[in-house]
């Protein structure tokens, strides 16, 4: 199954984080098939960087979000099917 989660970047206590396209058994920050976008916990506000052609073609092809990327792509304004 393919997922489309956040992959942690940074220092030690200076994260930021890729939201990635993987399989779902890969480990956490291991190999991914795309990236479509990034988020920043530590600016205020917290900035949310997403490529919305890249995400609905993959949530098209039966990519399933986790839940904190549907929330963080709900606030960068993509509008996603509830089932």
């Amino acid at each position: 199954m393919v997922k489309i989660r956040l992959t942690r970047m940074g220092a030690h206590k200076r994260p930021f984080y890729r939201i990635v396209v993987t399989d779902s058994r890969t480990r956490r920050d291991g190999r991914f098939l795309d990236i479509v976008g990034n988020y920043n916990p530590l600016n205020e506000p917290s900035t949310i960087n997403v490529d919305i052609e890249k995400c609905k073609s993959w949530l098209g092809n039966g990519a399933q979000p986790t839940d904190t990327v549907k929330k963080l792509l709900r606030k960068a304004g993509l509008q996603l099917q509830t089932a």
